[in-house]
């Protein structure tokens, strides 16, 4: 059961961002395990319970653990993610619901880092056949989270004749809904599970939306 992060979570994340070294996190391990690891499992095994039915879909826990070969000579992230997505080759192309503790706070939300050519060229043709019901889950997400749907664009947007979608032919990369909170009281306790459940629940259209032409 998940029952909160601490101040002493942010303290870990603080500690290993200025002591990125093996001997300052085996001191250090119980905190990280006690205070970051074994909550965040418990979120995101919480999270997920909504889409447990849904075909495909999975949950992943980031490793604490850098990738040697990538991240000399850090061997520590600063940060710990969990990722609601579909079972694909690699999350990085594909929508996912995502939540992320770091020394600032928290981040969670809606995301797709880097969707391939051909999968916005199929949401470009889907949103032609069919404008008003893209424009209607645009609008309608926006309005219950509070929030913008944005993403990255090309300097010059793709043509289309219906100016109503003008904006979205400009989408490239980088598409998402998120939500911050900034260490304090509004990121510790139990009811961090509530809002961002809340949050995910009010995105799942979008998320079910875009899972149409995952990569």
């Amino acid at each position: 059961m998940f029952e909160g992060f601490t101040p002493e979570t942010i303290d870990f994340l603080w500690g290993i961002r200025m002591n990125n070294n093996r001997d300052w996190f085996l001191e250090h391990k119980k905190q990280y395990t006690d205070t970051l690891y074994e909550p965040m499992k418990a979120l995101g095994k919480e999270l997920f319970q909504p889409f447990l039915e849904k075909s495909g879909n999975i949950y992943k826990v980031s490793r604490i653990y850098r990738d040697q070969r990538m991240h000399p000579p850090e061997p520590y992230k600063e940060s710990l993610w969990i990722c609601i997505r579909q079972d694909v080759e690699w999350w990085g192309e594909n929508p996912c619901l995502y939540f992320e503790i770091n020394p600032e706070g928290v981040d969670y939300g809606f995301f797709i880092w880097k969707p391939r050519t051909a999968t916005m060229e199929a949401f470009r043709r889907h949103i032609t056949a069919f404008p008003d019901a893209f424009l209607e889950l645009i609008r309608t997400t926006e309005e219950a989270v509070g929030g913008k749907v944005y993403a990255g664009c090309y300097k010059r947007p793709k043509p289309t004749d219906n100016e109503a979608l003008l904006p979205y032919f400009a989408w490239k990369d980088k598409i998402g809904c998120t939500r911050h909170i900034d260490p304090g009281e509004g990121m510790f306790g139990p009811q961090l599970l509530d809002e961002v459940a809340d949050f995910f629940e009010k995105l799942t259209p979008l998320y079910d939306f875009f899972n149409q032409f995952k990569a």
